[in-house]
C-alpha cells in the first residue's frame, strides 16, 4: 500500500494517508480528515512502513474535474463569508480581525480564523453565522505567526517569509539566540513582520553555537604577534576577531594568529 503525503495548501504542513488507488505526484484527490472531505494535492508518494504507521486515514479517489470545479467554488464562496463576517465584526464592534475562511469540499464544516489580542464572547456570532450558512462553524484563534504564515511577505533580507516558503514548524525562538548571533536587540531589527523574533534565527543559531567554540569570548586575552591582547568583538562567520593593540583595534583572522 502506498502512503502519500498531501497539502492543502501550497504553503501548509504535509499529511500522510494511505492510498490503495495509483496516484501520481502533483495528482489532487480528496482525503477523509477529522473536519470531513477535503481536496488536496500530492507532493509526495512512498511505501515507508513508518510513514504507513502514521497515516490513520485513506484517500478516497482521484479528483475529477468537476471535484476541482466544486474546490474552486468553495473558494469563491470562502472569501464572501471572509467579507460577510468581518462586517458583522465591525458592526458587533468585536475586538478581532477575521484572517480567511475555509469551507470543506462537502461544506459540512465552516472553518473562520481569526487573530485577538484579548479573550472575545464570540457565541452570538457563532449563531449568527450558523443560522445565514446553514453548516457546522468553527471560529479558530490563531496567533500571530500562523497569520504572516497564512498571509504571507516578504522578510528583512528580501526574500518571502520563511514560514510561508520552506519552514513548516515554528521551533522555539528565544532573544538568546539572538545575543548568540551579535545582533542589535532593537525590536525593529530582530522582529519579523509579525511583530514575533525572526524565525531564522532559530535554524541559523546551530551554526553560530557551532562557530562560536573555536572563538574567545569578548573580554579574553589572546596572544597576537607576541603580545597580549584584549578581545573587543568577534565575527563568528568570517571566524575573525578584533583586538586591542597598543591603543588601536585591529581585526584578526583567528585561524593564522
Amino acid at each position: 500500500m502506498a502512503v502519500v503525503g498531501v497539502k492543502f495548501r501550497d504553503n501548509g504542513k504535509t499529511y500522510f494517508f494511505n492510498a490503495n488507488i495509483k496516484i501520481d505526484i502533483g495528482d489532487f484527490c480528496l482525503v477523509d480528515t477529522e473536519k470531513g472531505l477535503q481536496l488536496a494535492k500530492v507532493y509526495t508518494v512512498t511505501e515507508d512502513e513508518e510513514q504507513a504507521q502514521k497515516a490513520e486515514r485513506e484517500v478516497i479517489r482521484k479528483a475529477t474535474k468537476q471535484d476541482y470545479e466544486v474546490y474552486l467554488d468553495n473558494l469563491k464562496l470562502s472569501k464572501e463569508v471572509t467579507n460577510a463576517t468581518r462586517k458583522k465584526v465591525d458592526e458587533e464592534g468585536l475586538s478581532m480581525h477575521i484572517v480567511d475562511s475555509n469551507y470543506t469540499f462537502d461544506k459540512k464544516q465552516l472553518t473562520i480564523n481569526f487573530v485577538s489580542d484579548e479573550r472575545v464572547d464570540f457565541r452570538e456570532l457563532v449563531k449568527y453565522l450558523a443560522a445565514k450558512y446553514k453548516t457546522h462553524i468553527e471560529l479558530h484563534q490563531m496567533g500571530v505567526r500562523d497569520k504572516a504564515k497564512e498571509i504571507g511577505g516578504i522578510g528583512q533580507c528580501g526574500l518571502p517569509l520563511c514560514c510561508t516558503s520552506f519552514k513548516k514548524s515554528i521551533d522555539g525562538i528565544s532573544i538568546n539566540m539572538a545575543k548568540n548571533q551579535n545582533l542589535s536587540l532593537n525590536p525593529s531589527k530582530i522582529n519579523g513582520c509579525c511583530g514575533r523574533l525572526l524565525c531564522c534565527l532559530s535554524y541559523e543559531n546551530k551554526v553560530y553555537s557551532e562557530g562560536r567554540k573555536n572563538l574567545p569570548k569578548i573580554d579574553d586575552e589572546i596572544v597576537v604577534n607576541n603580545k597580549k591582547c584584549k578581545v573587543k568583538d568577534i565575527n563568528i562567520l568570517t571566524n575573525q576577531v578584533i583586538v586591542e593593540q597598543d591603543g588601536e583595534n585591529i581585526v584578526v583572522d583567528y585561524n593564522e594568529k
